[in-house]
């Protein structure tokens, strides 16, 4: 398994009444997500009954980019005006330490 350093956590909130078109999308990115050679790691989740998450790793900056630039980045954004309250919060980050 490559040495996974850098990762994307993003927050996601849902407009009342979209949620779980939300959550449906993001469930269905899954396959987009496991077609990613560079992606290491991809987890959707749910925060609160709006608020949803995406955290994804990678094993350098290339893989990072490739991400940002790939299918489930430019799904969530063409969606984004019919279904998110604001755009996605995206934040690099930084991996300390990894147990997978």
């Amino acid at each position: 398994m490559a040495n996974v350093k850098l990762s994307l956590l993003a927050r996601i909130v849902a407009k009342p009444g979209k949620e779980e078109e939300v959550a449906a999308l993001l469930a269905g990115a899954l396959p987009l997500a496991q077609a990613e050679t560079a992606t290491v790691v991809w987890f959707a989740f749910r925060i609160s009954k709006s608020e949803f998450g995406i955290f994804d790793a990678f094993a350098d900056e290339a893989g990072r980019q490739a991400h940002l630039a790939g299918p489930i980045a430019a799904a969530l954004m063409a969606k984004a005006p019919e279904l998110l309250a604001a755009p996605p919060t995206i934040e690099p980050v930084d991996l300390l330490a990894v147990k997978l």
